[in-house]
């Protein structure tokens, strides 16, 4: 069976699908067109159906709950990896609804993460997330919703942390931060999303027998990330819940479905 096959090329994504799409496992049945994009494009494209399995934002999942269906293996989620709100200097909480606000896309977790903190915070601008630290500096905006390796990289450029979105949304609900998970279309038959989803499971186990060594697929698509930046983003949004969601996990998932029920209505 062959399946287009969407994720990030950022190095959580790129470490869990080594394997797969490098025929370092055996894939059985499946083979792959690999589409690697930054994840508001997949959430876009998914709006549309295109691909067969994805990496998408949670926050998107509402929309497309009838077309895909969520993976247990692949999902970005845990404690202490939400996005951050971040500016030039500190701003009070009170002010930041009136200030004019870089998302890195409309359909992002994060974008769903801010509203849920900052509801009355509309004037948003929307950007490629590694656009967003330069638009901040720049004064394109007053303040940014980062997320990925930026994490790592703002308090080296001098710019400040407002909140932490993720840590907002863990002590509000108990829950792990649900950002991302892997979705396969509902008209790829039952068997064989069962069997991808063991194969998720399977390329992950086999990237960290070598780890923290880096394959060469993890490094070509990390830009210019220097490898200690590369593993410090492995190791905040790779983990248990990347092996398999759980109970928690897709409890947390849930708990995010319904409040962005709540943001929409």
């Amino acid at each position: 069976m062959h399946l287009s096959l969407g994720f990030s090329p950022c190095p959580n994504d790129t470490f869990i699908f080594d394997a797969l799409v490098n025929n370092k496992i055996d894939t059985k049945e499946f083979t792959f067109d690999t589409h690697l994009e930054d994840v508001e494009t997949l959430n876009n494209w998914a709006l549309q159906g295109k691909l067969a399995v994805t990496k998408l934002s949670f926050a998107v999942y509402l929309k497309v709950k009838d077309q895909y269906e969520l993976l247990n293996s692949g999902s970005a989620l845990g404690r202490g990896c939400g996005p951050l709100l971040i500016a030039k200097k500190d701003i009070p909480r009170e002010e930041i609804k009136n200030l004019t606000i870089a998302i890195p896309g409309e359909n992002t977790t994060a974008n769903l993460l801010f509203s849920i903190a900052f509801p009355e915070a509309t004037n948003k601008k929307v950007m490629l997330f590694s656009e967003i630290e330069n638009a901040v500096l720049n004064g394109d905006v007053d303040a940014g919703v980062i997320i990925h390796e930026n994490r790592f990289t703002y308090q080296l450029k001098g710019l400040v942390k407002l909140m932490d979105m993720g840590e907002y949304w863990e002590q509000t609900t108990g829950n792990p931060i649900p950002l991302g998970g892997i979705f396969i279309r509902k008209d790829v038959p039952e068997a064989s999303r069962a069997q991808l989803d063991s194969l998720i499971h399977q390329s992950l186990q086999n990237s960290y027998t070598s780890y923290p060594q880096l394959s060469e697929y993890v490094k070509s698509h990390a830009q210019e990330m220097d490898e200690s930046v590369m593993r410090q983003h492995i190791d905040l949004y790779v983990n248990d819940f990347s092996l398999d969601l759980g109970n928690e996990g897709k409890a947390a998932v849930a708990a995010l479905m319904e409040a962005a029920e709540k943001i929409r209505s």
